[in-house]
């Protein structure tokens, strides 16, 4: 099937639950995603960090979420960070479907010790990303973070998402945490069905 991703498999859907396999020449990647779930992660993406995060994105968001990944980290993280949120974003918006009778909107904000980071995204099928995550080294663990901005803007544009996500902190892995959890909080009640709602949210009666 062609999305705005290229060529993937999509897989059968079960409610809004959803298998999205990708192949290119430097990733192998398998994402499979339920936005109705209790927070089961099983995430493995060879960067350690970066499956915490993802991990710590399903548990808060309460979305079920497999990753499996076989890419080029003999050349760097960069192509294996994008591509896992590329195919990521591509299932979100395929579990999402036609986002009739969503919230659409949802916010969140998360401390974690001396940090702390805000989120707000809109799941309405507009894909824009604001990020100010003020790092201050290079790394956490395996983890280039200014592959974290990247992987950000990568998902909200498969998954037609204007993620606004912004924090502070002092130490690294606490303010990409908080980001991560804040994010997961956020798509959740931004998923949520509004049982007042019998169409989208939108004035215009569609999502664009």
């Amino acid at each position: 099937m062609t999305t705005p991703l290229g060529s993937v498999e999509i897989g059968p859907r079960e409610g809004r639950r959803v298998t999205v396999a990708r192949t290119t020449t430097e990733t192998d990647i398998t994402v499979t995603l339920g936005l109705d779930g209790d927070g089961h992660r099983a995430i493995d993406t060879g960067i350690g960090f970066y499956d915490h995060l993802l991990g710590s994105m399903a548990h808060h968001g309460l979305f079920d979420l497999a990753v499996t990944s076989d890419g080029d980290l003999q050349i760097d993280e960069h192509h294996t960070v994008e591509d896992v949120a590329l195919v990521l974003g591509a299932a979100f918006a395929e579990a999402l479907g036609d986002r009739v009778g969503i919230t659409r909107f949802g916010q969140s904000s998360v401390p974690m010790d001396e940090a702390i980071a805000h989120a707000v995204v809109d799941v309405g099928g507009r894909p824009y990303a604001v990020i100010d995550l003020p790092f201050r080294g290079e790394r956490v663990g395996a983890l280039p973070l200014q592959l974290i901005e990247h992987a950000l803007e990568s998902f909200t544009r498969t998954a037609g998402v204007t993620l606004h996500l912004d924090g502070i902190g002092r130490n690294d892995h606490h303010l990409a945490e908080a980001a991560f959890k804040a994010l997961g909080r956020a798509l959740r009640i931004a998923c949520e069905p509004d049982p007042r709602r019998a169409g989208v949210a939108s004035t215009k009666g569609v999502l664009e």
